[in-house]
């Protein structure tokens, strides 16, 4: 049963967040996730969206799997309704944590594995859709990181045949615009407790 604080969480509009996917928001509901996780995972799931939209305006011819990013980003997260104290600490454990709650969950590897590969754009095969959950995952409070940010371009560069200043500089301008809003996604996110 979902307290308050999370059915308000997941359905507020807040600063002109979209509803995440069904099956997560049902997976959220059925956790009792904490409502704080929630709104979070609101915030990187539209910011999610945000730059799939860009990817299919301006390149769009770099295949992405959308489905899956966007199920990505609004679960990324979901192992801290396990570990409680990563939410307002630094931690790592959620993430194994949180891909075997999804596959758990009957959810099927190929979405369930962002919780796992979110924080993790270094590791062998690695692929767009991991960076875009993580880059998602990052700018979505303002905070840009330039080895990850390189890991897009890279991947946007031989997708389209751009060269790799231009894909840099393409996405530089997406992403100072999502940080624009980073203080009401964050002021969003704060207004909901912890527990």
């Amino acid at each position: 049963m979902a307290t308050t604080a999370l059915q308000h969480a997941l359905t507020e509009p807040g600063p002109d967040l979209r509803p995440l996917p069904p099956r997560a928001e049902a997976l959220l509901r059925d956790l009792n996730a904490p409502p704080r996780l929630a709104a979070h995972l609101r915030a990187v799931h539209d910011v999610a969206h945000q730059i799939l939209d860009w990817l299919d305006h301006d390149h769009g011819n770099v295949a992405a799997d959308r489905e899956a990013v966007l199920f990505g980003a609004a679960t990324h997260d979901i192992g801290k309704t396990i570990h409680v104290d990563e939410l307002s600490g630094p931690g790592s454990a959620h993430e194994k944590a949180g891909h075997h709650l999804l596959l758990a969950h009957g959810v099927e590897e190929r979405l369930a594995r962002f919780a796992r590969t979110h924080a993790a754009w270094t590791e062998p095969g690695i692929t767009l859709e991991d960076l875009l959950v993580g880059l998602a995952d990052k700018v979505w409070k303002a905070k840009r990181v330039p080895d990850l940010e390189q890991r897009v371009v890279d991947h946007l560069a031989e997708a389209s045949g751009q060269e790799a200043w231009q894909a840099f500089l393409d996405l530089d301008d997406l992403l100072t615009g999502i940080a624009v809003d980073a203080d009401r996604r964050l002021a969003f996110q704060s207004v909901y407790p912890i527990t």
